[in-house]
């Protein structure tokens, strides 16, 4: 009987196995070689948002440009372009349930939260986030509650000291009064309520330029101003300085604009013009 040789007896005993092992050894050398060479293929972009086309624009179409201001012809005073709002809304208001903690440490001034009825918030997240919103700008430190004379609790029964009111663009005509006839927001002591524009709590404010979360926070803090005692307004005191919270930033932060809507009011046409400013104490 022939002997086999050691390669005959391998062969035998791996079958096929025996010629495709180093076969693909090979093969793997020769891949390991030509990556080194070429440096590699590189990675194909994800299909998704990450791929952006040369010219600078996601899937060939330009992102807006945002130039950062109102037409030159658009009046300080006016309302901007925006969302949908509620003309009229029923006359009566719904308190937003929710209470919240004392915040600040002088004397207590209680508020509700309420909406008109008719007025719907989905647009902007709802009664809930309305409320939270004011919540959240009278307890920050920049807010009134710097100053220790004082401090705020939200309750959602009884009488508060004021009734924090997101009000129709009609009602807030016979709230307000509409001499100067433009959207306004104001403090009406028989009412007992602070009176904010909802026109302007969807589409703020000129002097704000797109600013929609600052412009609630003044408008928040600027008529609860008046709630507190602050009754009269006040004009820029320094030329490209911060507008003071009770200055009429709906209509301006140049005093040149404030005074040719009321000629008969406290500020001067002086040409200063300050920058918007939605604090009573911005630097707390």
């Amino acid at each position: 009987m022939r002997r086999q040789s050691r390669l005959g007896r391998f062969v035998a005993t791996y079958g096929w196995r025996a010629y495709a092992v180093p076969v693909l050894a090979i093969l793997t050398v020769i891949v390991v070689v030509d990556a080194l060479r070429t440096g590699g293929d590189p990675p194909e972009a994800a299909a998704t948002g990450d791929t952006v086309a040369e010219s600078g624009a996601v899937g060939g179409v330009p992102a807006p440009v945002a130039d950062g201001t109102f037409p030159d012809d658009l009046p300080s005073g006016a309302l901007p372009e925006g969302g949908p709002f509620t003309a009229a809304g029923t006359g009566a208001w719904r308190v937003v349930p929710g209470t919240s903690g004392q915040v600040g440490t002088g004397r207590v001034y209680t508020y509700t939260v309420e909406i008109e009825d008719g007025v719907d918030t989905a647009g902007y997240g709802g009664d809930a986030a309305f409320a939270r919103m004011v919540d959240e700008t009278l307890a920050n430190p920049k807010s009134w509650i710097q100053d220790p004379a004082f401090a705020f609790r939200r309750v959602d029964q009884g009488e508060p000291d004021f009734r924090v009111s997101l009000t129709s663009q009609m009602t807030i005509r016979q709230g307000c009064g509409y001499d100067i006839e433009l959207e306004v927001s104001c403090f009406n002591p028989g009412l007992g309520r602070v009176l904010l524009n909802e026109p302007r709590w969807v589409r703020g404010a000129v002097a704000f330029q797109g600013d929609i979360g600052s412009y609630r926070q003044y408008l928040i803090n600027h008529e609860i101003g008046h709630a507190l005692g602050f009754a009269a307004h006040e004009g820029c005191g320094s030329d490209g300085g911060l507008a003071p919270i009770m200055m009429q930033q709906s209509f301006g932060t140049a005093n040149d604009d404030i005074a040719g809507l009321d000629p008969e009011g406290v500020v001067p046409r002086d040409g200063l013009t300050c920058r918007f400013n939605p604090w009573p104490y911005p630097r707390a």
